[in-house]
């Protein structure tokens, strides 16, 4: 079995990418503080008292580490974790987040902003390990939810107004601002 770690622009989060599929579709977040019923998987890699985070993707988790400790004393310890947690043949996650919706009464903007969203924005944000949830539209603003590494991640705010912002008020003019909720 393939696990490996990518850096993220998130110095408290590391991406571990497997070979194995974790979800088939969707994602589920695990910010601190969270309910852990639905993922075995995030219930195990919490037992460490440095999980702050946990993310899930297709084929990576993205784990967020507390401050005071060092990655480089971690790497062993999550990746022992999630081969053994494989080994299992548990479900990573019960139930998952369908990020984009699909609405059968969205308008055609909607529409448009959830396609951008999906087929653009999407694929490059969870290259580094996060995901983004669309929650409305209203107004000329649309208000997204940040997850995994971009959750909290100093450049997430420039993500969010440079690359997202930018590329919704060019393609869709009614678009006028993007807000993170």
């Amino acid at each position: 079995m393939q696990l490996y770690t990518e850096i993220t622009p998130n110095p408290s989060t590391l991406k571990f990418i497997s070979d194995h599929i974790f979800l088939s579709s969707g994602t589920s977040d695990y910010p601190e503080g969270s309910s852990l019923e639905s993922s075995p998987l995030a219930k195990k890699l919490y037992a460490f008292r440095f999980t702050k985070g946990v993310f899930i993707g297709r084929n990576f988790i993205t784990v967020t580490k507390a401050e005071e400790f060092k990655w480089e004393d971690l790497i062993p310890l999550v990746k022992d974790s999630i081969r053994s947690f494989i080994e299992t043949g548990m479900p990573a996650v019960i139930k998952s987040e369908e990020a984009i919706p699909s609405g059968e009464n969205d308008d055609e903007v909607v529409k448009k902003i959830k396609l951008l969203l999906e087929e653009q924005i999407r694929p490059a944000v969870a290259m580094d390990g996060g995901d983004i949830i669309f929650q409305s539209f209203e107004e000329g603003i649309v208000r997204l939810k940040m997850q995994g590494s971009c959750s909290g991640c100093p450049s997430s705010t420039l993500t969010l107004k440079a690359g997202i912002e930018g590329l919704l008020t060019r393609m869709v003019p009614e678009v006028k601002q993007v807000e993170a909720i």
